[in-house]
């Protein structure tokens, strides 16, 4: 499948050409991203794999608008984004909470910065507790929690500010195995409930094909697109499947080559 395969009117981000510039301390250029286009539907859930350094990451804040672009076009519902969106969540593998608040007032962070009632962002807030588990731990501090619990936290934040579009860095990077496959299975869980369109960049081949409705592959620095794969598996998807295999190995393949 084409990146550019995706129909005009299912899209809900567009990114178009896009290209990304930095320079070093020394003022050389370094190309990080190069001529990538890549639509994204809605309610859809891609994950984005590619070697280290190939400029995933990159992609992910230009599209939240935390980072210009230096060429090309991303666009939010045919308007171009130029500056952060609240209508485009972002979650970190770092998991970035306020560590003086608790666990409820860091998800009703953002309603409560733009006003909404305290009833109300508290109500909204547990809904999202407790559609991740941990509403059981709404007056515990991040300190209090594990690495696995902060990021059930740091999505729970990012859902109650009611994002159409949902972009996650590594989110579950910084976990032990049996704690990521877990969270991988929460996240699914959400997204069925909710619908949000997902793109989350992972260095996980596994990830990507347990999660992912599509997979694009970058190449390496300056990042371009090699594919882009469709993933025709059923939920919930058995890593014993022969076609589970089957299809990470081909993705293994192509990354040895990007």
């Amino acid at each position: 499948m084409n990146g550019n395969d995706t129909r005009t009117e299912e899209r809900i981000i567009d990114i178009r050409n896009l290209c990304k510039q930095y320079q070093t301390k020394r003022g050389d250029p370094v190309l990080a991203v190069d001529d990538v286009t890549l639509p994204i539907a809605e309610n859809s859930f891609t994950c984005i794999v590619g070697p280290s350094g190939c400029g995933k990451s990159t992609i992910l804040r230009v599209a939240a608008g935390l980072e210009p672009a230096t060429a090309g076009t991303i666009h939010y519902r045919a308007e171009a984004v130029t500056r952060p969106c609240g209508k485009i969540g972002l979650v970190f593998q770092e998991y970035s909470l306020f560590p003086w608040l608790t666990v409820l007032q860091n998800v009703a962070a953002g309603p409560a910065f733009a006003g909404t009632p305290k009833a109300k962002r508290e109500q909204h807030a547990e809904t999202y507790l407790r559609m991740v588990d941990m509403l059981d731990f709404a007056h515990a501090y991040p300190h209090e929690l594990s690495g696995g619990m902060r990021q059930r936290v740091a999505i729970a934040r990012a859902l109650c500010n009611d994002p159409d579009v949902l972009l996650m860095d590594e989110p579950f990077g910084a976990l032990d195995a049996h704690t990521r496959i877990l969270l991988q299975r929460e996240l699914l869980k959400v997204w069925e409930l909710t619908r949000k369109t997902i793109v989350l960049v992972t260095h996980s081949v596994d990830e990507a094909v347990y999660l992912a409705d599509r997979i694009v592959i970058m190449t390496s620095r300056p990042g371009r697109i090699r594919s882009v794969l469709d993933v025709d598996m059923e939920r919930p998807r058995s890593r014993a499947l022969p076609e589970f295999g089957r299809l990470t190995d081909h993705i293994l393949k192509e990354l040895e080559g990007a």
